[in-house]
């Protein structure tokens, strides 16, 4: 699980614990929106395992968009920093870190 995106995306948020990442998935042909924050994910539409093994963005996941947002994420009132970010784009900022 160490190179999976999940786990990319949680190390991201660790080194800029700044930042809220809400990734829109295609899982298993159903729609689902994830927030992650501080190396923790949760699902904002399906309801999210209390074992933190079982991964919320399971591997074949289809990425939709990456938003990203300043924190604390407040649905009401999201104060963003880049919306709509393709995987490809993401997964640029993820190795500019080293992740």
């Amino acid at each position: 699980m160490s190179d999976s995106i999940a786990r990319r995306l949680e190390e991201y948020t660790i080194a800029r614990s700044h930042e809220v990442l809400i990734v829109k998935a295609e899982i298993d042909g159903e729609y689902d929106e994830i927030a992650i924050f501080k190396g923790f994910s949760s699902s904002l539409v399906r309801s999210t395992a209390f074992d933190p093994e079982i991964p919320v963005l399971p591997e074949g996941a289809k990425i939709v968009s990456v938003d990203r947002l300043y924190s604390p994420y407040n649905p009401n009132n999201p104060r963003y920093l880049q919306q709509g970010l393709s995987w490809e784009t993401m997964e640029s900022l993820l190795l500019e870190i080293g992740i």
